[in-house]
């Protein structure tokens, strides 16, 4: 016997995750969209997984590309992830990417150049997950800014801020 959907939301609202914006371009089209569901897999060989509901224009052009770009928000990058998230209607004609300042990663994914960090990712994997895909990455690149920001965390419904302790001697 299963739990409802609601059930299983408001239990998984204590689990804190850090916020990503997951990206692909066909060369002349580009998708993103913000995803929690996102983690590290393997260090040898580069491994990281991320979870898309299966009907979306992201998870179809990753299908399509074979890469994505998983970019890692900042705590004052709660508005990209809200822009990505859809939270924010954009006017008719309006990219996501708009305003937006981005790069191209090595594998050809365009990943957010003010993220705390990034990770370029060419198609290793894909598994059915029922209602979403989860696919896996095999990270061909990687960057990260030194910043004294905090990564973006969401829980219990909003977004959350770490507090950083600083470093020991």
């Amino acid at each position: 016997m299963s739990i409802n959907p609601d059930e299983m939301r408001d239990t998984l609202r204590f689990w804190p995750s850090g916020v990503t914006v997951v990206t692909t371009s066909d060369g002349e089209r580009r998708a993103g969209m913000t995803v929690s569901a996102f983690s590290s897999l393997c260090l040898e060989p580069p491994l990281v997984v991320i979870c898309i509901f299966k009907d979306t224009h992201v998870g179809n052009m990753i299908q399509e590309t074979k890469r994505f770009g998983v970019s890692i928000l900042h705590e004052d990058q709660s508005y990209i992830s809200d822009r990505f998230s859809g939270r924010i209607v954009l006017a008719p004609g309006e990219d996501r990417f708009d305003g937006v300042s981005v790069t191209q990663g090595k594998g050809g994914s365009p990943v957010l150049t003010d993220a705390i960090a990034w990770l370029d990712c060419r198609l290793h994997a894909q598994h059915d997950g029922e209602t979403h895909w989860i696919f896996v990455g095999e990270v061909v690149a990687t960057q990260r800014r030194l910043t004294d920001n905090a990564p973006l965390v969401y829980f219990d419904r909003d977004y959350r801020t770490l507090a950083l302790q600083p470093e020991q001697p």
